[in-house]
């Protein structure tokens, strides 16, 4: 069992915030990491090599121990080099089970110039399994590319999973995340983006979904270096049970970034008493002549929009249901695959029963 100290925000807060890092104790790291098979890849678009040995340089990250272990344990090594004009599809469905339980990967994307592609990177887990997952996913979109990823976690409320991603966007680039987090009793993101490119455009989409006991801690943190790049962070969410939320939004506009401009936005829908939601969004500048903007909310959900929708014949449970739905639709809009959005769906109606 570990006791771990993780996620850093990149600027120290008030220690009454109890927001600067996540402190989890006895947690279960797996010391002998065995072989996962349990991957599937569909699509042609993308050369995929099974053997990636790049070296791991992280900005930040979620914490040395666990950088360690990718570094050093990884079970899945996979680089994807973009050549394809064509918006195609690319899938990666990592599934755990009782023999594949603990995944330690290490993901490095490259988007090659005036490339474009959908990547798809989904976890599954099934109900008895009590998995670990530690990622790593590294990003390089080259000049005038333009990459959509869509990272899917449906993992169990039982599991542990940690991912860490960076990114490095070169002139003219566009990289466009859309991320759904629901599973993990913990469940610990760190997000790094340098937009080092003039002009580049950098959008993550979140939305997460917790019951039980579950805890989600958020921390995405941009760095502006290049003129008239845009960063735009959106996430929204829903707590229900006794699960917890820390959101840690950080967009810095660094010295040389002339125009560029910088949104954030976090709300949150807390469907109990119990549930409890913390927020720390920042704006950091060393530059003038730039844009940002944030904001942050956590309430109840609506009583007359409830009491409306259920006065047309709907349970309290179902109306619960749409009104979660309806905060999440837009995210969810941009998810082109149909399958996939229909299964993200029915998730939600599962979690929410």
């Amino acid at each position: 069992m570990n006791n771990l100290k993780l996620n850093e925000t990149p600027v120290r807060t008030s220690r009454n915030f109890n927001i600067n890092n996540i402190k989890l104790e006895n947690i279960d790291m797996p010391n002998e990491i065995n072989e996962f098979s349990n991957l599937t890849i569909t699509g042609e678009n993308v050369k995929i090599d099974n053997n990636n040995n790049s070296n791991i340089n992280l900005a930040y990250g979620l914490g040395e121990i666990l950088t360690e272990q990718v570094k050093n344990q990884s079970n899945q090594k996979l680089k994807l080099s973009i050549d394809s004009k064509e918006n195609e599809e690319t899938q990666i469905e990592l599934k755990f089970d009782n023999e594949n339980a603990n995944l330690v990967e290490n993901i490095e994307i490259i988007a090659n110039e005036n490339t474009k592609s959908t990547i798809i990177i989904k976890y599954l887990s099934n109900e008895n399994v009590q998995a670990y997952h530690n990622g790593i996913i590294r990003v390089s979109a080259k000049k005038s590319s333009n990459i959509s990823i869509i990272i899917v976690n449906l993992m169990n409320s039982q599991s542990n999973n940690f991912l860490a991603i960076q990114n490095e966007l070169e002139n003219d680039s566009n990289v466009k995340y859309t991320v759904i987090d629901f599973g993990g009793k913990n469940s610990i993101t760190n997000y790094y983006s340098n937009l080092i490119g003039e002009k580049t455009n950098n959008t993550i989409n979140t939305i997460y979904l917790g019951k039980e006991d579950q805890l989600f801690d958020l921390n995405y943190i941009a760095e502006l270096r290049g003129e008239k790049t845009n960063i735009d962070i959106e996430v929204q969410g829903a707590l229900k049970d006794k699960a917890k939320k820390h959101f840690k939004g950080t967009i810095d506009f660094k010295k040389g970034c002339k125009k560029a401009k910088g949104n954030e936005n976090e709300a949150c829908m807390l469907l109990s008493e119990t549930a409890k939601s913390l927020a720390l969004p920042m704006l950091l500048c060393s530059e003038e002549d730039v844009e940002g903007n944030h904001s942050s909310s956590a309430g109840k959900i609506n009583e007359k929009e409830l009491f409306y929708i259920m006065s047309r014949g709907f349970e309290l449970k179902e109306a619960m249901k749409l009104m979660v739905r309806a905060r999440f639709n837009k995210i969810l809009e941009n998810i082109k695959n149909e399958d996939l959005r229909e299964e993200i769906l029915n998730e939600i109606d599962s979690r929410l029963d």
